[in-house]
């Protein structure tokens, strides 16, 4: 009984271990939102983004006065004094006169940027700019890895869909093969023929092993892109792609373009860089205005050369100052001047940026909207190719069988249907996906 129980549970065991797990099937949505959390590339911007903020508040606490303290302790040795008065620390004068003595001083000091021409608040606002820029630029990341995502989701698909014909391919290429071998037993067909049929489910054999590997090197990009290591299976889902998918309205460009300025985030990133430049202008003009600075400070000290305890030291030798120091500039080197120039050409350099952002805004636009155009007029007219390559390959094969058609008119035949049927899959997925990028680059929103 113990040996059957053993038996039975390593049979399970086995069973069980043998039974294929089923790959997790990733939707698009899933893969956007797993990539937008775990692509490094945009974590990247987002900690840049981070870094900017803390500009932010570096700079805004500059506005508020600096406090510090400060003490020194300090052990001199003097082997030859001279009798006499000694100042010692403090300016004050002490007569107690020792080979060895001890100073500590004291101090508590704070200043103030009263006002320097407004140049501290523009900081906080160019600050405020940088950071606001930096959060575009991880916008604009997170834009670019979606549209890869969803170009990589499609041709998936398509690889998939294609598998599927060159599988149905193969197996009616390895009918023909074992009808052939039997038309040559009987000398209705010769070997020359045959090796014709053989060599065309050998070619057939080849492309669907070269569309699988295809396959999985979509699968690889995609997998990088959500930063996926493990060597667990991966899979995608295979959404419902009807003909009124493909067959749908395409916006016009006009319409996606106006929506896009005022959405895309690099649009908004060359505008605000501008803004951000004449900023600069007017902080740099700034430097020319005086800078008043408020100080204030508190000290006192001990030392052993007194006779007095430290604590009456301490109150004795305490003392308050106070001040306002005016700066005002005269002549900087051109160092003024030359913040002014290169501010107004950092400015110009950010209004060629927006102009080259806008026109390759509108070119990619026009690109989707020109290949979808052409890719659904493609789908159409394949639509009825592939109708009519499997009616002529149909009535083909029925020949064949009746040997009223010849080896050569029914692989020209075949390879009609597969050229078709590999330009309707390809038009129709290509339509899709361009739709839905003028639909993303219109709302924003990619499904």
């Amino acid at each position: 009984m113990n040996k059957s129980f053993v038996a039975a549970a390593l049979a399970l065991t086995f069973l069980g271990a043998s039974q294929p797990i089923e790959a997790k099937q990733w939707s698009l949505q899933e893969c956007i939102d797993y990539a937008l959390k775990n692509n490094i590339t945009l974590q990247k911007t987002r900690i840049q983004h981070l870094s900017a903020l803390e500009d932010v508040k570096e700079s805004q606490a500059a506005l508020l006065p600096s406090l510090s303290a400060s003490t020194s302790q300090n052990l001199t040795y003097n082997p030859w004094p001279e009798t006499g008065s000694y100042v010692i620390a403090g300016d004050k004068v002490q007569t107690n006169v020792k080979k060895m003595y001890y100073n500590g001083t004291y101090a508590l000091s704070g200043s103030w940027t009263v006002w320097n021409g407004g140049r501290n608040r523009d900081q906080v606002k160019a600050n405020q700019y940088t950071a606001a820029q930096a959060e575009l630029d991880s916008a604009t990341t997170a834009n670019n890895i979606q549209e890869q995502i969803a170009q990589l989701y499609v041709q998936i698909l398509y690889s998939q869909e294609a598998i599927k014909v060159y599988q149905q391919t193969l197996e009616t290429s390895k009918k023909n093969e074992e009808r052939g071998q039997e038309f040559v037993k009987v000398g209705s067909m010769s070997k020359a023929d045959l090796a014709q049929l053989t060599a065309q489910r050998a070619q057939d054999e080849y492309s669907l092993v070269s569309a699988e590997s295809s396959l999985k090197d979509y699968k690889r990009q995609l997998k990088k892109l959500l930063q996926i290591t493990d060597q667990e299976e991966f899979d995608v889902v295979v959404p419902e792609t009807t003909d009124a998918m493909a067959l749908q309205s395409i916006p016009g460009v006009a319409a996606v373009y106006d929506s896009a300025l005022n959405i895309r985030p690099e649009i908004q990133n060359a505008m605000l860089g501008i803004k951000s430049s004449a900023l600069q202008i007017k902080m740099a003009k700034e430097m020319k205005l005086p800078t008043i600075s408020a100080n204030v400070g508190l000290s006192t000290n001990t030392t052993s050369m007194s006779s007095n305890a430290w604590g009456t030291q301490l109150k004795n030798n305490f003392g308050i100052g106070a001040g306002v120091t005016i700066s005002v500039p005269i002549f900087d080197n051109r160092q003024t001047k030359t913040a002014v120039n290169k501010a107004i050409l950092s400015k110009q350099s950010y209004e060629l940026d927006l102009r080259d952002q806008q026109t390759t805004l509108y070119s990619t636009i026009e690109n989707y909207w020109l290949q979808a155009v052409n890719n659904q007029a493609q789908y159409k007219s394949a639509k009825v190719s592939t109708q009519s390559a499997q009616a002529s390959y149909d009535l083909l094969s029925e020949q064949f069988k009746q040997n009223l058609k010849n080896i050569i008119e029914l692989m020209n035949g075949k390879d009609a249907l597969i050229k078709a049927q590999q330009a309707e899959l390809q038009a129709k997925y290509l339509t899709i996906l361009n739709v839905n990028m003028l639909k993303f680059y219109e709302s924003g929103t990619l499904k």
